[in-house]
């Protein structure tokens, strides 16, 4: 499992960390989705600078059957694909408001 960044969870809800790869350095803001009407709208809206660059959806795990969040990322700097991403606990991490975003390769 290859972590491409981190967060903070933070007492409304939201989360505030960054974004890293080899080539990829930006602050990330996953705040809640106040305006969600519909099922199929995401829970979560990504934000970059003021700039939305991705969407998360609340999941449960088919084993464990704890919530998750699910990451849908994209850029142009990602090239023509888009970067899949879960929140969750990095190996060895011991504080509870700290997630790992664990790169979900689409293929």
């Amino acid at each position: 499992m290859t972590a491409i960044g981190y967060v903070t969870k933070n007492d409304n809800g939201s989360y505030k960390g960054q974004l890293r790869t080899v080539s990829i350095r930006a602050d990330i803001d996953i705040i809640p989705n106040r305006d969600k009407t519909a099922e199929t709208h995401p829970d979560f809206r990504v934000m970059t600078q003021g700039v939305e660059i991705g969407a998360g959806w609340i999941r449960r795990g088919e084993n464990s059957r704890k919530d998750y969040v699910s990451l849908s990322l994209a850029a142009p700097e990602f090239g023509p694909r888009k970067l899949y991403a879960n929140l969750g606990r990095a190996a060895g991490q011991d504080d509870d408001s700290v997630f790992a975003l664990i790169w979900n390769p689409g293929d």
